[in-house]
């Protein structure tokens, strides 16, 4: 199972300009093999493939010397993203790729990261042609299993994305089974009763983040306040970011070991953000998120995960019969077994015995 790891990390003023220049080669790079792709197709009808691109790369570098200041395996991984860009592109996932400005290349990776110990020095990272790093590692992570460094600058800091593989565990006896049924009125109801309240970090924050966006509407383009004033507002959507992700981990590692077997509505967040009158309420929510939290922490401790279809969760009842009811009815009574409880609770119930 491979799993990503964000940590943040904390160079000298002297390493963060080696971050920044490899930044700023690894763009041209990115955009120079770009244009070679360009011309050549429209000279011989053909592109050149990426291993023909990564193959010119000594001599690039003996032309550019420049160039020799960057990891050779940063600079092959530059070449394979546009590739992938390509494949994306001729696959119909994704639109022509484009040429990166500075704010549109913000990482840069190195692919091997197992062929190297990268953290023989306690507290810090070792990033090739950078120097060791210092990093804040929040847990505990095996730094035998790290395959891929991939180092990014957001919002004014510096941060590594930890890419490794740990294996599943053997199954558990299942003890233990619950339902979960997600909400905006309430986060998640437990088939048990337990209920989760939703903390809704972005609403909470949505008045003070508008007004960040009309000041920055007001600066004037390319100046030093317009920066600083778009930072702020990237700041502020990196908080409420940090703040749901934090809630979720803690949610989701609650929920895998508590319980053994777990159900969950196999939802289409996509669609459900089509309606104008809830994505904001679901995007903060975090739905998607949350259910592949509990997806890889279930993998990863030998536990069960079921996902069964959501139409009509909320509209029945355990007994099997229909009780349609509009979205402000928050308690369900079923006429037909006399059953009467939170209407969220019962959908959680509904969603175990479905995927029974």
């Amino acid at each position: 199972m491979i799993i990503v790891h964000r940590f943040h990390i904390e160079p000298t003023k002297e390493q963060e300009q080696k971050l920044f220049q490899t930044l700023e080669l690894c763009r041209q790079l990115y955009n120079t093999a770009l244009k070679q792709r360009e011309i050549c197709y429209r000279q011989r009808g053909k592109s050149p493939s990426c291993t023909a691109q990564k193959n010119e790369l000594p001599a690039f570098k003996k032309e550019f010397p420049e160039y020799q200041q960057v990891n050779a395996q940063v600079l092959q991984d530059c070449l394979q993203r546009l590739d992938h860009a390509f494949q994306r592109f001729f696959a119909g996932l994704a639109g022509y790729p484009h040429y990166k400005d500075r704010n549109h290349y913000r990482s840069f990776t190195y692919p091997q990261a197992d062929k190297q110990d990268h953290f023989k020095k306690i507290g810090h990272i070792y990033l090739p042609k950078i120097g060791h790093v210092k990093m804040k590692a929040h847990f505990e992570f095996d730094p035998a299993k790290v395959s891929r460094i991939n180092v990014k600058y957001h919002g004014g800091k510096w941060y590594v994305n930890l890419t490794s593989e740990i294996q599943e565990s053997e199954g558990v006896d299942v003890v233990n089974k619950v339902g979960i049924d997600v909400g905006l009125f309430t986060f998640a109801a437990l088939s048990d009763g337990t209920k989760i309240d939703n903390p809704k970090y972005f609403r909470q924050s949505e008045k003070k983040l508008a007004r960040l966006q009309r000041r920055l509407s007001r600066k004037k383009k390319g100046s030093n306040n317009r920066g600083k004033a778009k930072a702020k507002v990237t700041r502020l959507h990196d908080k409420i970011a940090n703040q749901r992700k934090d809630f979720l981990h803690k949610i989701s590692h609650g929920i895998v070991q508590k319980y053994d077997w777990i159900a969950v509505e196999d939802l289409s967040v996509k669609n459900m953000m089509k309606n104008h009158h809830f994505s904001k309420s679901i995007a903060d929510a975090g739905w998607g998120k949350f259910i592949s939290y509990i997806e890889y922490k279930a993998k990863k401790f030998g536990k069960v995960l079921v996902k069964v279809p959501p139409a009509g969760t909320s509209q029945t009842c355990v007994c099997g019969h229909p009780v349609p009811k509009d979205l402000g009815v928050r308690i369900h009574q079923c006429p037909h077994c006399g059953l009467t409880a939170d209407r969220d609770v019962v959908s959680a119930m509904v969603i175990l015995q479905r995927a029974n």
